[in-house]
């Protein structure tokens, strides 16, 4: 009877669980106590790495260096190219007006869990809500996308892989730019491309690159490698099969992507305000015309190279400024102008 209780109340729990929020707070509340579990199951492998890094020989701590050096001087090689390529992005975003984001904040996280039902590709990271993490956020390791955050817990959070059977991602083609839905399959060494037209540009070998395509992934990441294209002449669709290029099962160091968070509507009215205040800034002092000085004391600017007398006949000097005023317009052809200042007449 004890026995049909308690199994009554675990298939209860199980479906509030399952179907409401009511138990979100427990849970975050548990995973304070897990928390010291994980830890201690994960200390014998962590003293395993401090004894065995202790104890390297000599040898091998030499090799390993300069291994690194080497492995550094090319990256730095590449840094220095990418760098330019970075700079080189971000004008011509600036002349398309994109104020999309060329490098997004990342934070490092750790492994410390895996799910254990055998149906569902999900791990366990040692950050949390109170780390700045949420919902939807992608996640990453060094070879390329591992999958978005699904659950948040105060110091620690679940995250849901790419390769798990509920989930799907746009990429596209980066040979080409064709765009597909990778979906995981629960096999964590495979992905599959699906409602990919038969006769499409799609072969083995292709990168598979996150799309950016529902404001959720960032674009431009690595996702798989297109390793098996079947073409049947009686199906519309081939069937795409692809490899991730994450190590899924592999990496314990993970990083957390912080993107813009601001909406597309914002960013185009920001980018719009910002064109707007440039090209304001452009039209300042070489397109307004000066102001105009009174016509008693204005010298002809556009009149031709040779000045026009004066009344009395005598020529007055280049680098004198009692060159008399042109007649205006209204005055009729024989009023004589009158003098600026004190003209050579009054000295003469």
């Amino acid at each position: 009877m004890r026995l049909l209780v308690l199994v009554v109340l675990s298939i209860s729990l199980m479906v509030v669980d399952a179907r409401f929020t009511l138990l979100q707070p427990v849970r975050s509340q548990m995973s304070l106590v897990l928390m010291q579990s994980y830890w201690i199951t994960d200390l014998p492998q962590r003293l395993y790495q401090g004894v065995a890094s202790q104890f390297g020989s000599r040898t091998e701590l030499v090799a390993e260096n300069e291994k690194l050096k080497t492995e550094a001087l090319l990256l730095q090689g590449r840094l220095q190219k990418l760098a330019a390529l970075t700079e080189q992005n971000v004008r011509l975003r600036e002349l398309l007006n994109s104020s999309a984001l060329v490098n997004e904040k990342v934070e490092v996280a750790e492994l410390i869990g895996m799910d254990p039902n055998p149906f569902t590709q999900r791990i366990l990271i040692n950050k949390g809500e109170r780390d700045g993490v949420f919902l939807g956020q992608p996640v990453l390791d060094a070879r390329g996308l591992m999958g978005q955050v699904v659950e948040l817990m105060p110091y620690t959070s679940r995250v849901l892989l790419l390769t798990d059977s509920t989930h799907s991602i746009p990429v596209q083609v980066n040979r080409n730019g064709l765009r597909a839905i990778a979906s995981g399959t629960g096999n964590p060494e495979r992905l599959e491309l699906r409602h990919v037209a038969d006769t499409a540009d799609i072969k083995e070998g292709d990168l598979l690159v996150s799309s950016g395509l529902g404001q959720r992934f960032p674009a431009g990441y690595p996702v798989a490698t297109v390793k098996e294209v079947i073409h049947d002449s009686g199906q519309p669709f081939a069937i795409v099969r692809a490899v991730p290029t994450a190590a899924l099962n592999r990496s314990r160091y993970l990083l957390l992507v912080f993107s813009d968070s601001r909406s597309p509507e914002q960013r185009a009215t920001e980018a719009a305000q910002a064109q707007e205040a440039a090209d304001h800034q452009g039209q300042v002092a070489p397109g307004t015309p000066a102001p105009a000085l009174p016509p008693a004391a204005a010298t002809p600017a556009g009149a031709s190279a040779t000045p026009a007398a004066p009344a009395n006949g005598h020529s007055a000097p280049a680098a004198n400024s009692h060159t008399p005023a042109t007649p205006t317009a209204a005055a009729p052809a024989t009023a004589p102008a009158k003098p600026a200042h004190g003209t050579s007449r009054e000295r003469h």
